[in-house]
């Protein structure tokens, strides 16, 4: 199938499939009283929003999984292997094996879905204690562990051990298998959190995304990674179809369910491209989210140590009003739909610097 044809069909099908599912999905999901608890701590506007639906990220899974399978589908019918076609470089010292393209995708693909059943439990259980508490910190993060080890086993069993560095246009061998491991492990777990971090507010999250699966489609065409190409035009798509529904005033949230496929499909396109540090730039919300929850806390703790040490009742104090940062416009007067507009125009530019790079590094 001519990739231009695919990206067509890939982008429109998911689009037209989410928005569809949400005329059902959203009655089903107010039927069911599968509606999200807000808490006390966030901004207390954000009461009137309790009992949205959540669980809404079933809309674009299931789209981006059905749209990518039916365009794979047709092109091998039309005798094509789209999912198999990669980049060829000498500089790993071999062609690049279809088998091994197919175990970056299919694996980041089966990866994405996991990631999103873990959320979805979280969801489940939030729904039926009616509270915003679901698994344990243990609990998703030991199940988050075996997932990425899954992953990191998949990977190196197909030998896709090394990483691409556009701007040298090489390839750098991590070493040893040790901390091959170490460094995926690291990114999968910070992308996944911090892709979570950044669904606080209508629309945000997808908008955002919806940007950098953009990006992640151009930088696999530059670099003849055509079958994560459609996987993120379809992602794209999808994303657009659910925005219908979750752009101010939401209809229904992603939940963990939505934003932890998010993630994991974001870690599933970067190695896809073999080149996960770009997550930096074509994520760049994602990194400025995750880094402020983490500053908060940590400015938190040290100041409240220091304080401590003249008022054992003091307490610490906050750097931001709120964090993730994005809360922190909130409360300073910012609408949600700004943030929207304003994060996603940040991680558009991001999503530029990443594709000009790409570009030019495959020159």
């Amino acid at each position: 199938m001519n990739i231009v044809v695919a990206l067509v069909v890939a982008v429109l099908l998911s689009f037209a499939i989410s928005a569809l599912l949400g005329t059902k999905m959203v009655p089903w999901l107010h039927k069911l009283k599968f509606g999200q608890t807000i808490l006390d701590i966030g901004p207390n506007w954000h009461k009137q929003k309790q009992g949205t639906p959540t669980m809404g990220g079933l809309m674009f899974i299931i789209s981006t999984i059905v749209t990518f399978l039916i365009v794979v589908l047709i092109d091998a019918l039309t005798g094509h292997d789209i999912v198999g076609t990669n980049v060829t470089s000498e500089l790993i010292g071999a062609t690049a094996t279809a088998g091994a393209a197919k175990a970056k995708i299919w694996g980041g693909l089966i990866m994405a879905f996991g990631f999103g059943l873990i959320g979805f439990a979280d969801d489940y259980i939030k729904i039926k204690k009616k509270q915003n508490e679901g698994l344990t910190v243990l609990q998703k993060t030991v199940l988050q562990l075996i997932l990425c080890a899954a992953y990191i086993a998949t990977l190196a069993l197909s030998k896709n051990t090394y990483m691409y560095l556009p701007l040298h246009h090489s390839y750098w061998d991590y070493g040893n298998l040790f901390w091959f491991c170490i460094i995926t492990f690291i990114i999968m777990y910070a992308t996944v959190n911090a892709v979570n971090f950044t669904d606080g507010i209508d629309g945000l999250c997808g908008s955002v995304t919806i940007t950098a699966a953009i990006a992640f489609c151009v930088m696999a065409i530059f670099h003849h990674v055509l079958g994560a190409s459609i996987l993120a035009a379809a992602l794209a798509g999808a994303l657009g179809g659910y925005l219908i529904w979750n752009w101010h005033p939401a209809k229904c949230f992603m939940g963990d369910t939505g934003s932890m496929f998010l993630g994991g499909m974001m870690v599933a396109l970067a190695y896809a491209l073999d080149c996960p540090l770009i997550l930096l730039l074509t994520g760049i919300i994602y990194v400025i989210e995750g880094a402020s929850d983490v500053i908060q806390i940590a400015y938190f703790k040290v100041t409240k140590k220091i304080a401590q040490r003249k008022d054992p009742n003091a307490t610490g104090k906050r750097l931001f009003k709120m964090a993730p940062i994005h809360h922190s416009f909130e409360l300073s007067g910012w609408s949600e739909e700004k943030i929207c507009i304003v994060f996603s125009i940040v991680n558009l530019l991001g999503g530029v610097a990443s594709c000009l790079i790409f570009y030019f590094g495959d020159k």
